[in-house]
């Protein structure tokens, strides 16, 4: 029941509450948002929109995995209260990229998607769905993840406004925390998921992105 509830909490501050980071956000010195065009705020405010998106998912999948983890499966009496510390670990880390890319949208006077409660809805079920397939499949569900994300970071940076050097270094350290968290996946014992998977998951990535970027 404490794990449910926990859930249900962590959904409706992920969906409904100004998120509060515990690291501070990434800025370059001396650098404003004077000299971006209005051309330029639309752009970078769509792709942290994305970003955001791709955050309010993350914890989604997060907490969806920690509460299958800490969850003995129908056939099994064993729970993995160790892999969940793991992943409420990463969640929270996730936690500042929720509240640094809000922040950004903010500060380019964007909004954040306007179905984020379906995008949580989505991503819950996936994660409680890879849970439930325990360890191996829930990291190695992780790990995938995690470097689908790095990559369509990597491609933001190739997209982002050149004068938008605020977002840019808020995509960078978010681009290193995802790497992280796919090698620590990794080496805790994550399965390789097939490619029809793998697959999947890059489709369900793009019908989010290119919704997400206009809504």
């Amino acid at each position: 029941m404490d794990a449910l509830l926990n859930a249900a909490d962590s959904a409706l501050r992920t969906i409904f509450v100004h998120p509060r980071a515990s690291r501070a956000c990434p800025t370059v010195p001396e650098c404003g948002d004077e000299q971006l065009s209005e051309s330029d705020r639309i752009l970078s405010g769509a792709l942290m929109r994305v970003n955001h998106v791709g955050e309010v998912c993350a914890q989604a999948l997060y907490t969806a995995q920690a509460l299958a983890a800490r969850s003995p499966r129908a056939n099994q009496r064993t729970a993995h209260p160790a892999l969940a510390v793991q992943l409420e670990a990463a969640g929270k880390e996730e936690t500042d990229h929720l509240a640094w890319t809000r922040q950004r949208l903010d500060e380019l006077g964007a909004r954040p998607s306007l179905l984020n409660p379906l995008w949580y809805a989505g991503a819950f079920g996936l994660g409680l769905l890879a849970g439930r397939f325990g360890p191996g499949v829930s990291l190695g569900f992780v790990v995938e993840t995690e470097r689908q994300v790095e990559a369509h970071l990597a491609s933001h940076m190739d997209r982002l406004p050149p004068g938008d050097q605020a977002s840019r270094a808020i995509v960078a350290q978010m681009k290193d925390d995802e790497a992280r968290h796919a090698r620590e996946a990794q080496h805790a014992g994550a399965t390789d998921l097939p490619e029809p998977v793998r697959g999947l998951m890059r489709l369900a990535a793009r019908v989010m992105t290119t919704v997400a970027h206009r809504i």
